[in-house]
């Protein structure tokens, strides 16, 4: 029998409508037939909701209306997907799922729709910005992806749950992905902000980061730290074998500054040999501490850390970044990240025949991780490039 769909006016004078008695098919546990109600702002869109329901009932897929909210999805699956994770790994998962969380999150899942999702991304991309940048500007399309992602990710453990007939953004799309075009520092670049960094206070902090440690590996460097590598165990700092060894790091978590006894991955484990350069500073850096200690007497807080203030307080990782923008910007060199120091190191190497396995162990990572991002070409290796093509295809008469 036909389902008859009727027009109704509401209260405040809009339209819905209604079709009544759509069958759901039988009770698990009674065996009687069930029924609902569908609602829908058009007929059209009652229509075509009446029709998935006969189908899914007829192929035994139909799921029977969840009410819980969008917030209920996502902390479903945020509690799946982050379980075991750093905190700063679930921090990035979080904040990934702000946006959905303050525009959708008191909405009843059910009810999201792809127009929904698609108006969700639409304002990401145009105004979502809320820390990293000037508030109310759009995200980056990398960060609108992520957020994109974990949504979808979100909806579809709904679905495989049994809570939702169907995820709203499987086929929503962030627009087309574009590699990052990273900058990197020059040789010349590197060594003009080494002359300046050279006579800072924390000069072997700034050249370990050109030497390609990530800022929480430098930050979270102590001098008398004991590091169990693999089957042995190594001084964090060894400055009569002239090594560092990187386990411990400081990293920012959603602004709060963590310790954590682990390097970012299982790779991030190594002792890296030292130059007669900054093994000097080290040193050099280690006296000066010894001496500051002694003047500030009973003020002096501990200087456990390598990157410590004058009263031997570990700085702030965030401030470290800011100090570096400065010292670059004193030395003329282009404004790059602090981790794109990580990106130089290793181009440097790159351009100057050091394997990739050795450059990616170097680097703590992963070889795919090293050649895919880490790797960039500069206009003067197309010089190289181009002399190599030369010397290939040299002049000449055939057959001679």
């Amino acid at each position: 029998m036909a389902i008859k769909i009727t027009k109704e006016t509401l209260k405040d004078g809009s339209i819905r409508w209604r079709a009544r008695g759509v069958s759901t098919g039988k009770d698990p546990l009674t065996g009687k037939r069930t029924q609902r109600t569908v609602s829908g702002k058009t007929k059209g869109e009652v229509e075509r909701e009446v029709r998935r329901i006969g189908t899914a009932v007829d192929r035994n897929t139909y799921v029977k209306p969840w009410n819980g909210s969008v917030s209920d999805v996502l902390d479903s699956y945020l509690r799946a997907a982050t379980r075991g994770k750093e905190a700063n790994t679930v921090a990035a998962y979080k904040h990934s799922l702000r946006i959905p969380r303050e525009r959708l999150g008191q909405r009843r899942a059910l009810s999201v729709t792809r127009d929904d999702v698609e108006a969700l991304v639409d304002f990401a991309l145009t105004e979502g910005r809320a820390r990293g940048g000037k508030p109310g500007t759009g995200l980056g399309g990398a960060s609108v992806r992520g957020m994109l992602g974990r949504l979808s990710a979100s909806f579809e453990m709904a679905v495989d749950d049994g809570r939702l007939p169907r995820n709203p953004a499987r086929k929503v799309s962030a627009g087309k992905r574009t590699k990052r075009d990273y900058i990197t520092w020059s040789e010349d670049e590197a060594n003009r902000f080494l002359a300046v960094a050279d006579a800072d206070r924390l000069a072997p902090v700034w050249r370990l980061y050109l030497y390609g440690l990530r800022r929480g590996e430098a930050a979270g460097l102590e001098w008398d730290r004991k590091v169990r590598v693999g089957t042995r165990t190594r001084q964090a700092v060894d400055l009569d074998a002239g090594t560092v060894t990187i386990g411990p790091t400081r990293v920012v978590v959603s602004g709060k500054i963590i310790g954590k006894d682990t390097p970012k991955s299982a790779n991030g484990w190594r002792t890296l040999p030292l130059d007669k350069t900054v093994t000097a500073q080290l040193r050099a850096l280690r006296d000066l501490q010894q001496i500051e200690a002694i003047t500030a007497g009973a003020a002096y807080e501990g200087g456990l850390h390598v990157a410590s203030d004058e009263l031997g307080r570990p700085v702030n990782p965030e401030w470290l970044s800011t100090e570096f923008h400065r010292l670059a910007a004193r030395a003329g060199c282009p404004r790059i990240r602090l981790h794109d120091t990580r990106h130089t190191s290793n181009t440097l190497m790159a351009a100057a025949g050091v394997p990739v396995h050795i450059r990616a162990a170097w680097l703590g990572q992963t070889r795919d991780v090293n050649e895919s991002v880490y790797t960039h070409a500069r206009d003067e290796d197309f010089g190289v490039a181009g002399g190599t093509l030369s010397g290939i295809f040299t002049p000449g008469v055939a057959g001679m």
